[in-house]
């Protein structure tokens, strides 16, 4: 969870970021230029690093569980005195009150993969989110934005579990608990999200994915098609949403611009990842492999308290059922959004996991000793 707190509305006095006066191309105290009128609007606008302006003086508060040590570096994610960290406790009111009480914006991006002793998907998705959404209208938050996912409906087509994807569902429930409890709440339903750190590409390109040289597909993913978002078109829907009332109690889909069969796009990720190699990568069917089974119910019992892969049952469930759009509700592009096509990131993003990559290129790039031969 975020919460997104524009300074336009609620400046503090001793900590306005904008100066009546600033200097041009000059390292050192010159004549300044006196701004008459210091309004956000007056500001010159940077492109978007770190101290640029980008025409939104804001504090971004980031309530979190875990030790601040695991956090610390997103503080450099915006400029002095912009980023707080506020403990919390999903169940205690008292500390979202707390996080959330002088924000104008509050986003939920709380959801979880697997089940703990401490926290069910329904603790999660729904509980969880309601009160969120409860005591943001308590608190008089103007926006509220809730992460769910693509394909949530109240009874999933199963795939592989018999009672379908309790994530879907549960996710499903906790749209219907946000709308009770804050009507004019934005709901954002993304695809499968790919970038750093993500939890797609990552999954297939991880060791612990494979058995020797297989990689275990539900119907060797012939039967499911998927169409990848980029982390960079989330984020930037999700600013366009801010800035725009007129997005105000309505559900968006974030997908990117081509579906591609889920057996296709594993085995374009292996032909980058073994660029320097022949890709001896099988795809095989899951139904009718045991050891896929027994290694994921193994993981399935050990990943709340050890987590490595997360090859889990109800991940293996969401990746296999096929994205539905619906014609209905607004995409990307009604945000004013063009997709990144996948096919000029994918490279990119799996350039980390490219076997023997480093010691490849340093190779090519050895230039051979000119040594001086002896005449006959």
């Amino acid at each position: 969870m975020a919460t997104w707190i524009p300074k336009i509305i609620r400046t503090i006095r001793n900590q306005n970021v904008y100066s009546a006066s600033y200097t041009i191309q000059n390292n050192y105290s010159s004549e300044p230029r006196i701004i008459k009128n210091p309004t956000t609007a007056s500001l010159k606008r940077g492109t978007g690093g770190r101290s640029s302006f980008n025409g939104i003086v804001c504090t971004l508060i980031l309530p979190h569980r875990c030790d601040h040590y695991h956090i610390r570096e997103l503080k450099v994610g915006g400029d002095l005195g912009q980023v707080f960290y506020h403990p919390f406790d999903l169940r205690d009111e008292e500390s979202i009150i707390r996080t959330i009480k002088y924000s104008n914006v509050v986003i939920n991006l709380i959801g979880s993969n697997y089940e703990t002793r401490n926290f069910s998907f329904e603790d999660v998705h729904v509980e969880g989110a309601r009160t969120l959404a409860k005591l943001a209208k308590q608190c008089n938050v103007e926006r509220f934005i809730h992460m769910s996912c693509l394909n949530v409906e109240e009874k999933p087509t199963p795939i592989i579990l018999k009672e379908s994807s309790k994530i879907l569902k549960t996710k499903w429930k906790g749209e219907l608990a946000v709308k009770e409890e804050f009507p004019e709440a934005t709901i954002i339903r993304p695809s499968v999200i790919y970038g750093h750190k993500d939890k797609f590409i990552s999954h297939y390109m991880d060791q612990n994915r494979l058995n020797s040289n297989r990689l275990p597909l539900w119907d060797k993913g012939e039967k499911t098609e998927k169409q990848p978002v980029s982390i960079h078109d989330v984020i930037s829907g999700i600013v366009a949403i801010i800035r725009n009332s007129d997005t105000a109690g309505k559900t968006y889909q974030f997908v990117g611009p081509k579906r591609y069969k889920l057996n296709e796009l594993v085995k374009w990720m292996f032909d980058i990842k073994f660029k320097y190699f022949e890709n001896n990568i099988k795809i095989v069917d899951m139904k009718y492999d045991p050891y896929a089974w027994l290694k994921t119910s193994l993981r399935e019992y050990i990943y709340a308290i050890h987590p490595t892969t997360d090859m889990l049952w109800e991940v293996l469930e969401c990746h296999h059922i096929n994205d539905k759009i619906d014609s209905a509700l607004p995409t990307l592009d009604d945000l004013g959004i063009t997709p990144i096509d996948l096919q000029t990131r994918i490279e990119w993003e799996i350039t980390p996991y490219i076997e023997y990559k480093m010691e490849i290129e340093n190779l090519q790039r050895i230039i051979p000793p000119n040594v001086k031969s002896i005449p006959k």
